[in-house]
């Protein structure tokens, strides 16, 4: 399921990887959507009370209906974008990338929403270079309990395919760091990298190269807080 992160090119979504409930997988991940992240650097801005009332497909569409509470959300025109296509990507990464999304509300299409926008046809989901995060570790999860050496990996879309990393130790220090590709550049693509580690509690630190050294903001990045044993 995805979530909001503030990074230097505004609100972006961002990745976790969690267990569904097989009966019925795209129900389970809107309902967790909603609930929140698991990562403290990412968030949602769905109303907690919001319950998911069903999650089908019809004519071609996915359709999510969630209760009135879908409506309460403090957000400008640029969070309300992106809390769209968090449900779009969501629901999609379930039952299907490519097919369209309508969010209904008690049972009837959700039209204006939030004061800023309106939801009255289906959607499908936004180009992954303009809404994602371009620097995502999907792997190891956040908190895992790990043995040394510890796999790394995840997906980008960085300028020459060139990303950054560091293991910090818990106050902070550089423990470990290197540089690792993706398998091609300035599009998504996977990465991966192995770190040999003492026994602790470390933060993975994954970024993008900034060849503008820093004229184009602060660099988007990832992190994972990991124990090894």
């Amino acid at each position: 399921m995805y979530f909001l992160i503030d990074t230097r090119a505004g609100v972006r979504l961002a990745r976790e990887e969690r267990s569904l409930d097989a009966a019925d997988p795209a129900r389970s991940a809107v309902e967790a959507m909603i609930a929140g992240p698991t990562d403290p650097d990412y968030t949602t801005t769905w109303a907690p009370g919001t319950r998911v009332l069903s999650v089908r497909r019809s004519a071609g569409v996915i359709e999510v209906d969630l209760s009135a509470d879908a409506r309460r959300a403090n957000v400008g025109s640029e969070a309300a974008a992106r809390m769209v296509q968090q449900l779009v990507y969501t629901v999609t990464e379930v039952l299907g990338r490519g097919m369209p999304v309508q969010l209904l509300i008690e049972g009837r299409r959700a039209g204006e929403l939030w004061g800023v926008l309106a939801w009255d046809r289906p959607v499908t989901r936004g180009r992954p270079v303009d809404v994602r995060l371009l620097v995502q570790i999907d792997h190891p999860g956040e908190g895992a309990a790990l043995t040394s050496p510890v796999s790394v990996d995840g997906i980008a879309a960085v300028f020459e395919a060139q990303l950054s990393w560091q293991v910090l130790t818990a106050d902070g220090a550089v423990a470990q760091q290197g540089t690792t590709m993706t398998s091609r550049g300035q599009r998504f693509a996977p990465y991966s990298f192995t770190v040999s580690l003492m026994p602790g509690s470390y933060v993975v630190l994954v970024e993008e190269d900034d060849p503008s050294g820093g004229a184009g903001g602060t660099p988007m990045s990832d992190t994972r807080t990991i124990i090894v044993r």
